[in-house]
């Protein structure tokens, strides 16, 4: 396993569960309480985006934009130019789906201090559908230059990186679900922007999870050690700037990568993995995610499963993958082939 103090009870039904958006509500609260320079910017979404508790505590350093989200942006900038520190919130299918290119130029071009908060973000957003499933954040965030992307896998950890992020320089986009997610780690659990953590130790498969895949992740695991498959667990918080000793270190003991992300494949975590590893680790890789397609309505769950990513589903890819692969080599020794995944 690990000693990274995971809660107790994560395999268990009675997993305790909660929105990964209350964490940033907490931790933007309490960041407000520790830097009076802090403030926050909505377009209307309070609520959903859990920014209506600081409005109500700070009601002074809260601006109501209203449905601008292209406003929403170039006013945190001016703020950031005015020594503030803007938290600007929307949901993820509107900042930075609507207002990109407000945040390319007049954001990370002038490399301003302004945090950038998605909400509802993924396939699990459920019966809104595809124009409010958003799915490419991750891809559009991580190319532009100045800008970081943190990805938290629970409410814990979205507390701990919201309260991180104010206190740091620099433009950052958190990318927050919307529904409730099963509590991995405790208040013990380290967590630093630029870091990725082992959460389970294995030497057969590494697992590179990252959001509200890494509890999917860590489940799949312990369905594969019944199979005897021992598979290393870990948690890609932080997609830029990316960890690669880890993910490195990792792919060196188990000679298989998987990544596992609730968006597309094509941009987001899995590129940044592949990047790594065909830049210093060459290995076979198997990319579990969105594939090259938009989101349907339905309820969560439902989703979930039409597009593979329960840990039944995790579970059953990654045997085929390890299956494929350890034929690839047994009939091509000494030399490694990927099948079974997408390369």
């Amino acid at each position: 396993m690990s000693s990274m103090h995971l809660t107790p009870n994560l395999y268990k039904r009675s997993a305790e569960q909660e929105p990964i958006r209350n964490g940033f509500g907490r931790g933007l609260v309490e960041a407000g309480r520790r830097d009076g320079q802090v403030v926050a910017l909505c377009a209307d979404l309070t609520g959903s985006t859990r920014m209506k508790a600081f409005s109500q505590e700070f009601p002074d350093r809260y601006i109501e934009v209203g449905v601008a989200e292209q406003n929403l942006v170039t006013t945190a900038s001016g703020m950031a130019h005015m020594d503030k520190v803007p938290f600007a919130s929307s949901y993820a299918a509107f900042s930075p789906g609507r207002n990109w290119e407000q945040i390319r130029t007049t954001i990370c071009l002038n490399d301003q201090n302004v945090k950038i908060a998605g909400s509802h973000a993924g396939i699990s957003v459920g019966p809104d559908g595809a124009t409010h499933q958003m799915l490419e954040d991750i891809a559009l965030m991580r190319v532009l230059p100045n800008m970081r992307v943190i990805v938290p896998c629970d409410s814990v950890q979205a507390e701990k990186a919201t309260l991180e992020m104010a206190a740091e320089i620099g433009p950052m986009y958190l990318r927050l679900a919307r529904e409730k997610t099963p509590i991995v780690t405790s208040d013990d659990t380290p967590f630093e922007i630029g870091k990725s953590y082992v959460y389970r130790k294995g030497g057969d498969v590494s697992l590179v999870a990252t959001g509200s895949m890494v509890y999917h992740a860590l489940k799949s695991a312990a369905s594969l050690k019944q199979a005897g498959i021992s598979a290393e667990v870990i948690n890609c918080a932080t997609i830029k700037p990316f960890d690669r000793e880890t993910i490195v270190a990792s792919a060196q003991k188990t000679g298989r990568v998987v990544t596992l992300e609730e968006g597309q494949i094509n941009g987001g975590l899995a590129a940044a993995v592949a990047e790594t590893l065909g830049e210093s680790q060459p290995a076979p890789l198997l990319r579990i995610g969105i594939e090259d397609q938009f989101g349907e309505s339905g309820q969560p769950d439902e989703l979930m499963k039409r597009f593979g990513l329960t840990a039944p589903d995790i579970t059953q890819k990654i045997k085929s993958f390890l299956g494929a692969e350890t034929g690839a080599k047994s009939k091509n020794p000494g030399k490694t082939k990927s099948k079974g995944g997408h390369k």
